[in-house]
């Protein structure tokens, strides 16, 4: 099923959200428990929990491509028997929708007013979100890194970078996060990259300025989030081979330690433990998913 979300009907009963401002206030902290004596009883441990996700509602966001990370987490996310909503700028979602099984969203995330309509459209056709991916971003074939030494970067081209990269992640967090507050539970992924947080090349400091934001927004988010019962982490692919692959980028992966770039369903793997109730102890991390690259010192033939 695919909906355009800057032409959905807002004609029913729910207010159209003001994009401009926060989600609704969180719920008050529940007060200190007092202090246990001595003989006391220690509290009881959390039930077990699960990797299932049945009946939550989950947005991907960048999920256009067939062989994208996006794609191969909203994949994982139905099986889970989580209800998907996925989005990305052009109406091939609704091909990827109907693929999977899950509803499709056209809106530009970059633009407030289109994230608002969109969350408006999720929560009318599928119900409140409580597991969002902030995967858009990711660089493709139709919109390619921008690759430039600082001394020739326009400041257009840098803007285009950090909304691309940054503002997406931005925008949507804070669209939902009222609401996961208010229901006392929710998950948010956001995508980063080794690139900026881990380490950097020539030619890529806007796009590596952008993840590096991406994992301080993450760490921020989790601070300000974890008295409501919502998780904030980040995954941060290496070498991943997709369609928007360069062969400099996969023979670079050829190096890494495992010796082989890595897979969209592989890193989807880790976005999908991190929204589930399996992960309820983890907040405010980078899950680095690169074969190990991050982590050699040196490569010795």
């Amino acid at each position: 099923m695919g909906i355009d979300a800057r032409a959905a009907d807002r004609s029913g009963s729910r207010p159209r959200r003001d994009a401009s401002r926060p989600g609704a206030p969180r719920r008050s902290r529940a007060a200190a428990a007092p202090a246990t004596g001595e003989h006391d009883s220690p509290a009881p441990l959390p039930e077990p929990v699960t990797m299932r996700l049945d009946g939550k509602v989950a947005l991907v966001t960048g999920a256009g491509s067939p062989d994208g990370i996006g794609y191969a987490t909203a994949r994982r996310l139905a099986d889970l028997g989580a209800r998907v909503a996925i989005v990305s700028t052009t109406r091939r979602i609704h091909e990827r929708a109907s693929e999977l099984g899950v509803t499709g969203f056209v809106a530009d995330l970059t633009d407030e007013s289109e994230v608002g309509a969109l969350a408006d459209a999720v929560t009318e056709q599928l119900g409140d979100v409580e597991v969002l991916v902030n995967n858009a971003g990711l660089a493709s074939r139709a919109s390619p890194e921008v690759l430039r030494p600082v001394a020739q970067l326009s400041y257009d081209e840098w803007r285009g970078e950090i909304d691309r990269n940054l503002t997406t992640a931005f925008l949507c967090s804070r669209a939902f996060i009222g609401g996961m507050a208010e229901r006392g539970w929710g998950r948010i992924v956001n995508l980063a990259a080794t690139a900026g947080p881990v380490n950097a090349l020539p030619t890529e400091a806007a796009y590596a300025a952008a993840k590096a934001g991406v994992v301080g927004l993450t760490r921020a988010l989790a601070m300000e989030m974890i008295a409501d019962g919502v998780t904030v982490n980040a995954v941060a692919p290496g070498t991943i081979y997709t369609a928007a692959s360069t062969m400099a980028e996969i023979k670079q992966g050829l190096g890494t330690p495992v010796g082989r770039p890595g897979t969209p369903d592989e890193v989807a793997a880790a976005i999908t433990f991190l929204c589930s109730p399996a992960a309820s102890y983890i907040t405010g991390q980078m899950l680095v998913v690169d074969g190990g690259n991050s982590v050699r010192e040196a490569q010795f033939r």
